[in-house]
């Protein structure tokens, strides 16, 4: 049961669903003009819904701010639409989420049937409405509000957000927290989520609030395997893989291996978002430091190849094995990994590696779920997630000075939820 709250949240996106997430915290002011922060502006995918503007409370041009908690597409996608419809406030986000910004959304609206020139006119308004702001450091908004953003360890410049709210008393304060997307521990090139603030209600995701992952620790050795036995027999191992985070967890993985064989990334914008990984070092956990230092780059190698052009994409649909082809999209949507399933699912000697999750609707799901013809070998590496794990939400919300006083789950599908509940005792 959900207490009374002195602010009014509405959850507009990711309340039963993995994708799309959008909330809405409404805080009263005095003269009745409320402060409207809107966290995270997502598509959704699949079958997930997606609310239309007009059936908001509050009217886009009346949202004074929008904090992203990170750059995947389930989280921004909308930010241009939402500008068209009227916002004018001030979007606040990490320094490495607004280094992403542009070129994750540049990328999104390339699939839409606006011009150059018209992309490029919201890109110059997304730049001039957007602020980066460092991690660990309270910062005053208007009325009395106070934020602060803590590493998610998710992505590159993930966040969850705290805000600490002056109630019109002048003498009470009430916290909010919301974790965004949680990363698991031991992720490669990036630390560990940070210990989160006390609150009174936390906003928390769920995606994985049912099961628990694969040691992280041993995954390259898992994945070490199975690369092995797939490419035995001279044939390709695709892995569909999310430009943003993933790609570049799987060249730090594939280089601590040591491949014997071509690896691609056959993925413009994975490579743009790997050049941007690779200048944000101080963002990197020890580990990826400490191999820089030595002089050994963590996400490049030997045999690594970028196909950037489309005409060498062309010539990679063509190629025998054995090799590995990273390719977007993550969930097989759309991107040059499409094209290498048209050919490549047809043999049998190929593989295909999910290390990511598959919304409902979405090809990849249906490859999983064997509703699409299929002679290549299918394989789900559930240690690659870039999601915390059930116990790992569980000990991060344990991790806190105090137990919160309510704790809200979004961001995760029906069975994951209750089954998060339970365990949390809520």
């Amino acid at each position: 049961m959900q207490e009374s709250t002195p602010i009014k949240i509405d959850h507009l996106g990711a309340k039963n669903c993995v994708t799309g997430s959008c909330h809405l915290m409404q805080i009263p002011g005095s003269r009745g003009r409320a402060v409207n922060i809107l966290v995270d502006c997502g598509k959704a995918q699949g079958k997930d819904p997606e609310l239309s503007f007009d059936a908001f409370s509050v009217a886009p041009e009346k949202i004074d701010y929008l904090f992203l908690t990170h750059a995947h597409i389930d989280h921004i996608g909308r930010v241009p639409d939402l500008i068209e419809a009227g916002f004018d406030g001030e979007i606040i986000c990490t320094h490495g989420t607004k280094a992403l910004l542009i070129p994750m959304l540049r990328d999104s609206l390339s699939f839409t049937q606006k011009s150059k020139r018209e992309i490029k006119a919201i890109e110059q308004r997304i730049d001039d409405l957007s602020w980066g702001f460092e991690y660990g450091q309270v910062f005053s908004l208007k009325k009395g509000i106070q934020f602060k953003l803590g590493n998610a360890g998710h992505i590159l410049g993930s966040c969850f957000v705290w805000f600490n709210i002056s109630l019109e008393s002048g003498k009470d304060y009430y916290r909010v927290l919301f974790s965004g997307d949680l990363g698991c521990t031991d992720t490669p090139i990036l630390p560990d989520p940070d210990i989160p603030d006390v609150c009174d209600l936390l906003i928390m995701e769920s995606t994985y609030g049912d099961r628990n992952h694969e040691s992280r620790k041993k995954r390259v050795g898992v994945l070490k395997s199975c690369l092995t036995r797939a490419l035995a027999d001279g044939g390709i191992v695709y892995i569909p893989a999310f430009s943003l985070g993933r790609t570049q967890e799987l060249i730090y993985e594939l280089d601590r291996i040591g491949m014997k064989v071509p690896v691609f990334i056959d993925s413009p914008l994975g490579l743009k978002i790997t050049k941007i990984y690779a200048g944000m070092d101080e963002c990197w956990d020890k580990e990826a430091t400490a191999l820089k230092a030595r002089g050994d780059h963590p996400i490049d190698f030997k045999g690594l190849y970028a196909v950037e052009r489309f005409g060498d994409h062309k010539k990679l649909l063509n190629m025998s094995g054995p090799a590995v082809i990273i390719a977007g999209s993550g969930m097989c949507t759309g991107g040059r990994i499409v094209d290498h399933f048209k050919q490549g699912l047809k043999d049998a000697k190929n593989d295909v590696f999910f290390v990511g999750y598959q919304a409902k609707g979405t090809p990849g799901r249906r490859i999983i779920e064997k509703k699409v013809p299929c002679r290549a070998e299918i394989h789900k590496l559930s240690g690659y997630s870039a999601h915390a794990d059930q116990a790992m939400l569980v000990k991060w919300v344990k991790s806190m000075p105090a137990p919160p006083k309510e704790i809200r789950l979004v961001h995760g599908d029906s069975h994951a939820r209750k089954a998060l509940a339970a365990v949390l005792g809520i």
